[in-house]
C-alpha cells in the first residue's frame, strides 16, 4: 500500500458529509471497506469511491446473502433451496456461513437480534439463532430465555465464544465510572439499545436488581441502533456511558472499556435440527482448527467451548 494515502474516519465521513457514528455503522453493516493500524481504523481513498458507486448504483457488499424477515410464520428460506438460516449480529456468524457454504451447504442469514432470533426459532422462522440474554435474577445467561421464549420446544444451546460486557466511557475515563452503581449518579447520562436488544435486556435487569427507576436515569430513553455506533457516540462526548462488548470498543478511537461481566454467546437450534447432515457439518466447521484461527483476528472472545453443546432444555 505504499504511496496510497490513508483517510481518517472524520476524513471519511466529511467526505461523504455525514457524522463520524454513521461511518461507524456503515463499517458494521459490512458497506464501506476500512482496515486497522493499532486501535484506529482507516480508509482509502479507493474504499471511499466504491462505496460511493456501489451507493449510486444500490448494490449490496455483504459476504453472504442476507434474508429480511416479515411478519409470516413461513421459512423466509422456503423454496430456495436453503439446507439453514441463521440469525444473529456477531460477524462470527457471517464467517461460519461463509464456511458452511465451503462445505456445501445452502447457509443463509438474517441480522436479528438475540430476542428477535429465538421468537423467530419458535415460530420456525430460522434455524438457528445467536443469543447472548442475561437473566439478572437467575444470574446465568441465555438458558432462561431459551425455555420462556421457546416454551414445549426441545432445544441445544452450542456455545460460539465468551466475552466481556462492560461500560464504553471517554477515554481517561473523567467521571470515574467504576460499576453498576455508577447509573444512579446525579451526574451521569448514558446511551441506551432498543427495548428488546441484549444490552437493554442486561442493564434493565441490574436496575431491576438495584431497585433504581429507569426515568431516573439520565439519558435512559436514547436508544442508539447498534454497539458500534453508541460506542462512537460515547467517544464525541454525546453521553458518559453506554453497555457494550469489548471488542467494539477496540475499533474506537477515544474510548475506553470499563469490564462488567463475562457473558455466554450461544447458538440456539431444536434438538431435531443436531440430527442433520447439516448440524454435522456446522459442529465439524465450530470444532476445527482452521475456523478458530480465522477467529483469532476478532480480539475480545474467547473461543474455549466453541461448538460444545454446553445445555439442551
Amino acid at each position: 500500500m505504499a504511496g496510497i494515502k490513508s483517510l481518517s474516519t472524520q476524513e471519511v465521513a466529511q467526505i461523504l458529509h455525514v457524522s463520524k457514528s454513521t461511518i461507524y455503522e456503515l463499517i458494521r453493516r459490512g458497506e464501506i471497506n476500512s482496515y486497522k493500524v493499532g486501535r484506529k481504523v482507516r480508509f482509502t481513498q479507493d474504499d471511499v469511491d466504491a462505496y460511493i458507486a456501489r451507493s449510486r448504483h444500490e448494490q449490496s457488499v455483504q459476504p453472504v446473502r442476507r434474508v429480511e424477515m416479515s411478519s409470516s410464520l413461513m421459512h423466509p428460506a422456503e423454496g430456495k433451496g436453503a439446507a439453514i438460516l441463521i440469525s444473529g449480529q456477531d460477524v462470527v456468524l457471517d464467517v461460519l456461513t461463509n464456511f458452511l457454504h465451503q462445505q456445501g451447504a445452502a447457509a443463509q442469514r438474517c441480522y436479528l437480534n438475540s430476542f428477535e432470533g429465538l421468537l423467530a426459532l419458535y415460530e420456525g422462522r430460522v434455524d438457528a439463532a445467536a443469543c447472548h440474554l442475561y437473566d439478572a435474577e437467575e444470574k446465568r445467561f441465555n438458558v432462561p430465555f431459551v425455555k420462556k421464549l421457546l416454551p414445549g420446544v426441545p432445544a441445544a444451546l452450542i456455545n460460539l465464544s465468551y466475552r466481556r460486557q462492560g461500560f464504553y466511557v471517554s477515554a481517561g475515563n473523567p467521571k470515574e465510572i467504576r460499576g453498576w452503581r455508577d447509573l444512579a449518579r446525579r451526574d451521569i447520562s448514558i446511551l441506551n439499545r432498543g427495548v428488546d436488544s441484549s444490552a437493554r435486556i442486561l442493564l434493565d435487569g441490574q436496575l431491576l436488581r438495584m431497585k433504581l427507576d429507569a426515568r431516573e436515569i439520565k439519558g435512559y430513553e436514547r436508544e442508539m441502533r447498534s454497539h458500534l455506533t453508541m460506542a462512537a457516540a460515547i467517544a464525541e462526548g454525546e453521553a458518559d456511558l453506554a453497555i457494550g462488548t469489548e471488542r467494539i470498543s477496540r475499533q474506537i478511537e477515544g474510548l475506553d472499556f470499563i469490564p462488567l461481566l463475562e457473558e455466554r454467546y450461544d447458538l440456539v437450534v431444536r434438538r431435531s435440527f443436531l440430527e442433520t447432515e447439516t448440524a454435522e457439518k456446522l459442529l465439524e466447521i465450530l470444532r476445527a482448527e482452521p475456523f478458530v484461527k480465522e477467529l483469532r483476528h476478532l480480539s475480545g472472545n474467547d473461543y474455549r467451548d466453541m461448538g460444545k453443546i454446553i445445555a439442551e432444555v
